[in-house]
């Protein structure tokens, strides 16, 4: 491995404390081992310091203070050189004091340059929702925020290819928008690595209609050849409808529903473990005197990996004495970070944000019916594969039992009734966008904040 810069070390070690003065100064007056401190405009400038003795080994830290005024914004930056195809780990670490916001406010970016410093474009194709089949320019990367520390240290890692005509890497190291805010970033290391491994996952949805039966049971049993043809063609996650206990057997929500875990869970999960997948079922689920519309998560191990309760209520579901949920777990899977939401869901954009805001990867949608360009919009907003099984006929024009990709294209679809669509999805595999770059590590550094987002962030 060939390491561009380790630190902030070596030769720095024998420089004191050294300050870079907040508004007023137009150029910074030293650099810190070709680190500069930069503002978009002078008046709205942050302070800069280098501390060689900083950060949680003593090897150095670059430190930007924010005073009592809005809008402050600076950042430190450094040129590295690259070779173009070769791919690259960016890793720091950074402590932040008093910001509200942390993805908003500090924040790495990596900008691909060619050796006049102009933008270059990406190798391959982006999304082709625009500018289809050119290759889009190469915008700023945004590493992601990892696991943060007892100390208070969060680590801010990728890994990258670098275009085929980047000949540097302009690093940037940012804090903005934080009144009386401090970040201080330190083991800063930009290093040649081998290419990471794909995560190809096959995922399945299920078009299928339960009818002329009169019980949770019967309708559960007729699901079991779907599951075994998707198995057959090596899926890995399998969607079913929603309430599949209650369609087609003329049993109210109460009489359909049952504990989970339960009867249909117990059942499903035996057929997640004889075919070795992950299977998502929606059931109504009662606890106590309260009654939901639930998706339940089985892992290939037979386990109820976790469970959603369906937050947007539908009037007949209100009327019918259903209750709603209110949390919006995303789960850790072998194949990748699921989240789950059901039906009426769709229609609102909050459901999947919030679970694309916890990190899902992929969504679940067991659904009895939904606009389809709504389910599009979910899957392109959130940058998330999301896989939909409805009851829906597509002779209406309404829903559609699909494979959705991030662009909310549809990748496949069941058609016909009693048909199984299975396609494989690279979750490691990036999207480029013209104009956005990689939208999905954008959107936690652009999206807005929510009113009680930096209060949930303290509990």
């Amino acid at each position: 491995m060939k390491i561009l810069t380790a630190s902030i070390l070596g030769a720095l070690s024998f420089l004191p404390i050294c300050s870079l003065l907040g508004a007023g100064a137009s150029e910074p007056q030293i650099e810190a081992d070709g680190w500069k401190g930069v503002s978009p405009r002078d008046e709205i400038r942050p302070s800069f310091e280098f501390v060689a003795n900083g950060g949680p080994s003593a090897r150095g830290s670059l430190i930007i203070r924010a005073d009592e005024r809005d809008g402050l914004d600076g950042h430190w930056v450094k040129t590295f050189p690259v070779q173009g195809v070769h791919y690259y780990q960016f890793r720091a670490v950074r402590r932040l004091v008093n910001a509200p916001v942390p993805r908003r406010s500090a924040l790495a970016r990596i900008l691909w340059r060619d050796g006049a410093g102009r933008p270059v474009v990406h190798d391959e194709p982006g999304a082709s929702s625009y500018a289809p089949g050119k290759s889009p320019v190469a915008e700023p990367e945004y590493p992601s925020d990892r696991d943060t520390g007892p100390s208070g240290w969060t680590e801010v890692a990728d890994t990258y290819r670098a275009p085929e005509r980047a000949t540097e890497a302009i690093v940037e190291l940012y804090l903005r928008w934080a009144p009386r805010a401090e970040v201080q970033w330190s083991e800063i290391s930009l290093s040649e690595t081998s290419a990471p491994p794909a995560r190809k996952v096959r995922l399945a949805t299920v078009h299928f209609r339960p009818s002329g039966k009169k019980s949770a049971a019967e309708n559960c049993r007729l699901f079991a050849p779907f599951i075994e043809e998707a198995a057959r063609k090596k899926a890995d996650l399998v969607v079913l409808p929603e309430t599949l206990t209650v369609c087609g057997t003329s049993l109210s929500y109460a009489e359909a529903a049952e504990p989970v875990p339960g009867p249909s869970t117990e059942y499903f999960s035996t057929l997640a473990k004889k075919h070795g997948l992950h299977l998502v079922v929606g059931l109504v689920e009662r606890e106590r005197h309260l009654i939901y519309n639930v998706a339940v998560l089985i892992g290939p191990d037979g386990h109820i990996i976790g469970k959603y309760r369906k937050v947007s209520l539908p009037r007949s579901e209100i009327e019918g004495g259903i209750t709603p949920g209110e949390e919006y777990p995303v789960f850790d899977t072998r194949i990748g970070k699921v989240g789950l939401m059901v039906c009426y869901d769709g229609f609102f954009p909050e459901v999947a944000r919030q679970l694309s805001n916890r990190g899902a990867e992929i969504i679940a949608f067991p659904v009895w019916g939904c606009n389809p360009l709504l389910a599009a919009a979910r899957a392109c907003e959130n940058h998330v594969f999301l896989v939909s099984s409805t009851y829906t006929d597509p002779k209406d024009n309404w829903m559609i039992s699909a494979i959705y990709d991030r662009e909310g294209h549809v990748l496949e679809q069941a058609r016909d009734w009693g048909t199984v669509a299975v396609t494989e999805v690279d979750l490691n595999q990036r999207l480029h966008w013209s104009s956005l770059g990689d939208f999905r590590a954008e959107i936690p550094r652009h999206r807005p904040v929510w009113p009680g987002e930096a209060e949930a962030l303290k509990r």
